[in-house]
């Protein structure tokens, strides 16, 4: 067990694969509810994922308590939820006790100072709810300075998993994508429950692609968006394209070399519900799910018409089921 303000353990004999956790949740210590680490530990592995992120409200009073809860099932990652004046973000991997401050607003220019410190430990900058429904939640800053963008946050959807805020957010990323990859540097897009309440954890959350479930790789593996958003752990998703003898899966570049790329997408979990491949022409093809749920769509494209291809599965009724990162294409 270790030792109050302790790095959590990694998890040992786990190597390279797909991962599945939970980079926003809070404790009692956040929000009042009856919610312990102990809780919110038992919760995480119930839902079928292997890692989450302690990120308490401008408080680290609780890395301690976290980081008793990992085990050789769970992986914690220390952090925080940097609450300022105008929008939040989540301090991801930071050293145990260290506080991020948040005293300031979008005018104060004070935000990248904060930024720096926490990238020069080694840690993950995520802008949080872009267009949370309430006024010091909206996130006010420029996207530059932070390595990822939270498009899909459950606080607010229990019910619901997909609300407004996140077609928001995710049409926001979308629309700065292709301009991003032009520019060589694009942000990954994760999603979490940001949960607050019993129930939340887990919805939705990030599927990594990481070296082994240590804190460095799964950060690694997210900045460099080897990653999907899924709304449940029913839900299971494989996305490739391929080009002759060359393959790419998501977060990846793909060398076309001028030749026909083909997009496939696996899917369980979804019935009767969509898969749209998008481009930065918005959506360039769609298929049907069958009533099980399981299928596999295929598109058909050349490189020359977009930069990047991504997808997003839908239920029937239109919400979101899972979401990748792009394949970039070159």
């Amino acid at each position: 067990m270790p030792e109050p303000g302790s790095q959590p353990p990694p998890v040992a004999g786990r190597g390279r694969g797909w991962y599945r956790g939970d980079c926003h949740v809070h404790s009692a210590v956040s929000n009042g509810a009856e919610l312990t680490p102990e809780r919110l530990a038992a919760d995480a592995r119930a839902a079928g994922l292997v890692f989450l992120a302690a990120t308490e409200h401008n408080t680290v009073e609780t890395h301690a308590a976290w980081a008793r809860q990992a085990d050789d099932e769970l992986l914690v990652i220390l952090g925080q939820e940097v609450t300022t004046l105008t929008g939040h973000w989540l301090a991801l991997g930071i050293l145990p006790g260290r506080v991020v401050d948040g005293r300031y607003g979008v005018r104060d220019d004070l935000i990248d100072r904060q930024l720096d410190e926490v990238h020069r430990a080694g840690g993950l900058c995520v802008a949080a709810h872009p267009h949370a429904p309430y006024p010091s939640g909206t996130f006010m800053y420029p996207y530059q300075g932070f390595d990822v963008v939270e498009v899909w946050n459950g606080q607010w959807s229990s019910d619901v998993p997909w609300q407004a805020d996140n077609e928001a957010a995710l049409a926001e990323w979308g629309r700065g994508l292709a301009a991003d990859i032009h520019r060589g540097r694009w942000r990954p897009a994760v999603g979490n429950s940001d949960a607050h309440l019993a129930g939340q954890i887990g919805t939705p959350h990030t599927v990594v692609l990481a070296d082994g479930l240590r804190a460095d790789a799964i950060l690694a593996g997210i900045r460099a968006g080897r990653s999907w958003i899924a709304g449940s752990a029913a839900v299971e998703l494989s996305f490739t394209v391929s080009a002759g003898e060359r393959r790419a899966g998501i977060g990846e570049l793909l060398e076309t070399g001028g030749e026909a790329a083909v997009a496939r997408a696996d899917v369980r979990g979804v019935p009767s519900g969509t898969v749209s491949f998008r481009t930065e022409r918005g959506e360039a093809h769609g298929v049907s799910l069958p009533d099980s749920g399981t299928g596999v769509a295929q598109w058909q494209f050349s490189a020359a018409e977009s930069a990047f291809v991504r997808i997003e599965v839908r239920h029937r009724d239109g919400h979101m089921a899972a979401l990748s990162n792009p394949v970039v294409l070159a």
